[in-house]
Protein backbone atom coordinates (compact mmCIF):
# COMPACT_ATOMS: atom_id res chain seq x y z
CA UNK A 1 0.00 0.00 0.00
CA UNK A 2 1.72 3.07 -0.99
CA UNK A 3 2.20 5.36 1.81
CA UNK A 4 -0.42 7.59 1.15
CA UNK A 5 -3.15 5.09 1.25
CA UNK A 6 -1.32 4.40 4.25
CA UNK A 7 -1.84 7.67 5.89
CA UNK A 8 -5.27 7.90 4.77
CA UNK A 9 -6.20 4.97 6.20
CA UNK A 10 -4.98 5.67 9.37
CA UNK A 11 -6.63 8.99 9.89
CA UNK A 12 -9.74 7.27 9.06
CA UNK A 13 -9.30 4.56 11.49
CA UNK A 14 -8.52 6.90 13.88
CA UNK A 15 -11.84 9.75 13.21
CA UNK A 16 -13.94 6.68 13.82
CA UNK A 17 -12.31 4.96 16.67
CA UNK A 18 -14.86 5.14 20.04
CA UNK A 19 -13.70 8.03 22.10
CA UNK A 20 -15.88 7.01 25.13
CA UNK A 21 -13.20 8.49 28.02
CA UNK A 22 -13.29 11.63 26.20
CA UNK A 23 -16.95 11.47 25.53
CA UNK A 24 -18.00 11.07 28.66
CA UNK A 25 -19.44 13.96 31.08
CA UNK A 26 -16.83 14.26 33.99
CA UNK A 27 -19.05 14.69 37.14
CA UNK A 28 -16.60 15.28 40.09
CA UNK A 29 -17.92 13.96 43.31
CA UNK A 30 -16.96 14.89 46.71
CA UNK A 31 -18.44 12.56 49.38
CA UNK A 32 -18.10 11.19 53.55
CA UNK A 33 -15.20 9.06 53.81
CA UNK A 34 -17.38 5.42 53.87
CA UNK A 35 -20.32 6.04 52.25
CA UNK A 36 -21.40 3.34 50.43
CA UNK A 37 -24.61 5.05 48.83
CA UNK A 38 -22.63 8.03 47.08
CA UNK A 39 -20.62 5.05 45.15
CA UNK A 40 -23.87 3.56 44.30
CA UNK A 41 -24.75 6.60 43.12
CA UNK A 42 -21.10 7.12 41.04
CA UNK A 43 -21.92 4.07 39.34
CA UNK A 44 -25.51 4.66 38.22
CA UNK A 45 -24.02 8.12 36.86
CA UNK A 46 -21.38 5.55 34.78
CA UNK A 47 -23.77 3.32 33.80
CA UNK A 48 -25.73 6.62 31.94
CA UNK A 49 -22.36 7.59 30.15
CA UNK A 50 -20.80 9.82 32.72
CA UNK A 51 -17.53 9.50 34.04
CA UNK A 52 -16.88 10.28 37.76
CA UNK A 53 -13.90 11.49 40.52
CA UNK A 54 -14.71 11.47 43.72
CA UNK A 55 -13.09 12.06 46.74
CA UNK A 56 -14.04 11.84 50.19
CA UNK A 57 -14.28 14.36 52.78
CA UNK A 58 -15.03 14.32 57.09
CA UNK A 59 -17.43 17.16 56.36
CA UNK A 60 -19.33 18.28 53.12
CA UNK A 61 -20.54 21.71 54.79
CA UNK A 62 -17.64 23.82 54.04
CA UNK A 63 -17.25 21.96 50.10
CA UNK A 64 -20.78 23.30 49.91
CA UNK A 65 -20.43 26.26 51.05
CA UNK A 66 -17.90 27.08 48.52
CA UNK A 67 -19.70 25.89 45.45
CA UNK A 68 -23.03 27.44 46.81
CA UNK A 69 -25.19 25.14 47.24
CA UNK A 70 -27.58 26.09 50.01
CA UNK A 71 -27.59 24.47 53.54
CA UNK A 72 -31.04 22.94 52.97
CA UNK A 73 -31.18 21.27 50.20
CA UNK A 74 -28.19 19.08 51.39
CA UNK A 75 -28.01 15.63 50.25
CA UNK A 76 -25.04 13.05 51.13
CA UNK A 77 -22.80 14.27 48.97
CA UNK A 78 -22.14 17.32 46.60
CA UNK A 79 -21.14 17.09 42.71
CA UNK A 80 -20.27 19.02 39.95
CA UNK A 81 -20.68 18.68 35.97
CA UNK A 82 -18.45 21.70 34.29
CA UNK A 83 -21.01 24.81 36.04
CA UNK A 84 -23.38 22.42 36.84
CA UNK A 85 -23.84 21.59 40.78
CA UNK A 86 -25.79 18.37 41.67
CA UNK A 87 -26.59 17.48 45.64
CA UNK A 88 -27.99 14.30 46.80
CA UNK A 89 -29.10 11.14 44.65
CA UNK A 90 -30.29 12.92 41.95
CA UNK A 91 -30.88 10.47 39.23
CA UNK A 92 -29.02 10.57 35.62
CA UNK A 93 -32.25 11.55 33.84
CA UNK A 94 -32.93 14.79 35.25
CA UNK A 95 -29.20 16.01 34.45
CA UNK A 96 -29.25 15.11 31.39
CA UNK A 97 -32.96 16.40 30.78
CA UNK A 98 -31.12 19.63 32.31
CA UNK A 99 -28.38 19.51 30.41
CA UNK A 100 -30.43 19.88 27.08
CA UNK A 101 -32.82 22.50 28.10
CA UNK A 102 -31.45 24.54 30.96
CA UNK A 103 -33.06 27.80 31.63
CA UNK A 104 -30.80 30.64 32.64
CA UNK A 105 -31.28 30.87 36.23
CA UNK A 106 -30.51 27.45 37.35
CA UNK A 107 -27.20 26.46 39.05
CA UNK A 108 -27.81 23.00 39.82
CA UNK A 109 -30.19 20.15 41.06
CA UNK A 110 -30.53 18.77 44.26
CA UNK A 111 -32.36 15.83 46.11
CA UNK A 112 -32.41 16.67 49.82
CA UNK A 113 -31.64 13.85 52.03
CA UNK A 114 -31.16 10.10 51.47
CA UNK A 115 -35.25 9.11 49.63
CA UNK A 116 -35.43 5.27 49.49
CA UNK A 117 -35.05 3.74 45.86
CA UNK A 118 -33.63 7.02 44.34
CA UNK A 119 -30.11 6.41 42.72
CA UNK A 120 -27.74 4.60 45.48
CA UNK A 121 -30.36 3.72 47.56
CA UNK A 122 -32.05 0.43 46.58
CA UNK A 123 -35.27 -0.15 48.02
CA UNK A 124 -38.15 -2.67 47.26
CA UNK A 125 -40.63 0.09 47.92
CA UNK A 126 -38.93 3.70 46.63
CA UNK A 127 -40.34 6.91 47.47
CA UNK A 128 -41.87 9.55 45.73
CA UNK A 129 -39.46 12.37 45.87
CA UNK A 130 -38.57 15.90 44.08
CA UNK A 131 -35.44 16.62 42.13
CA UNK A 132 -35.49 20.42 43.07
CA UNK A 133 -33.45 22.80 40.37
CA UNK A 134 -32.09 26.18 42.77
CA UNK A 135 -30.43 29.14 41.20
CA UNK A 136 -27.87 31.41 42.86
CA UNK A 137 -30.70 34.08 44.15
CA UNK A 138 -31.78 31.69 46.61
CA UNK A 139 -34.50 30.62 43.94
CA UNK A 140 -35.54 27.16 44.54
CA UNK A 141 -38.31 25.14 42.04
CA UNK A 142 -39.63 21.21 41.42
CA UNK A 143 -38.00 20.14 38.19
CA UNK A 144 -39.11 16.43 38.19
CA UNK A 145 -40.97 14.10 40.82
CA UNK A 146 -39.64 10.15 40.79
CA UNK A 147 -40.33 6.95 42.42
CA UNK A 148 -37.34 5.45 42.89
CA UNK A 149 -35.64 6.06 39.51
CA UNK A 150 -38.40 6.49 37.18
CA UNK A 151 -39.84 9.42 36.67
CA UNK A 152 -43.52 9.72 38.61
Amino acid sequence: MPFGRRALLLAVTAALAPRAAAAAPLVEIWKLRGCGCCTLWARHLEAQGFSTRTSEHADLAPIRARLGIPEELAGCHSARLADLLVEGHVPALAIRRLQADRPAWVRGLAVPGMPAGSPGMPSPTPDRYDVLAFGADGRVERFMTFVGERPA
